[in-house]
């Protein structure tokens, strides 16, 4: 796929070029829409408006990653729906950060094909994973999503989220600790390597 091609037709009036980028990314944004906010409905809302806010402002793109470009706007229409949400009375939860040490590659949390004896298990594991992710604040949540689920680089992934990558590191680091502590309550869910990590790290 030519993506800066498709990109100027698009900005020329072809519909047909526009939709062939929607259809390219369109599994990828839903994926971090639902990711973020938690619910399919609320991912269909999101996913729905960064694609009519993308060609509405496909004039402002300025060249780069238009991945990263199309993830910023994803983002920030999850970001203002939680901040909105947030006006009303709720009670995160909110684990304390483990003194183990932080894990550097979060396998844990990647989606894996698995057989049909493992589906159960592996369902169960991801919605686990998917209420960890829930419970963290929302600028923790957006670059653990970015970065560990949908496996952007650091440099696309502050772009996305519209902060420097320092501060990406610092809250992906805050991140994994928070939802490797938070999956300990499902211990019995968690693959055997990671158990044994954490039993070592005792």
């Amino acid at each position: 796929m030519d993506e800066q091609a498709l990109i100027q037709d698009a900005l020329e009036g072809e519909l047909d070029a526009f939709n062939t980028l929607v259809l390219h990314y369109q599994d990828m944004a839903y994926n971090v829409a639902y990711r973020i906010m938690g619910e399919h409905g609320a991912a269909d809302d999101a996913t729905q408006e960064a694609f009519i806010t993308a060609y509405q402002k496909l004039e402002q793109y300025r060249g780069g990653s238009f991945k990263a470009w199309l993830l910023r706007i994803v983002t920030n229409n999850c970001y203002d729906e939680l901040r909105r949400r947030q006006r009303q009375p709720l009670t995160p939860l909110k684990p304390e950060l483990s003194d183990g040490e932080t894990l550097e590659n979060p396998y844990w949390i990647e989606d894996e094909t698995a057989t049909p004896e493992e589906e159960t298990e592996q369902t169960e594991l991801q919605q686990a994973i998917q209420q960890c992710i829930n419970e963290l604040d929302n600028k923790f949540r957006i670059v653990l999503v970015l970065v560990d689920v949908e496996g952007l680089d650091y440099e696309s992934a502050a772009q996305a989220a519209g902060t420097p990558i320092g501060t990406v590191k610092s809250r992906l680091a805050r991140a994994r600790e928070r939802v490797q502590d938070c999956l300990q309550s499902f211990w019995e869910l968690l693959p055997d390597l990671f158990r044994l990590r954490g039993e070592d790290a005792v």
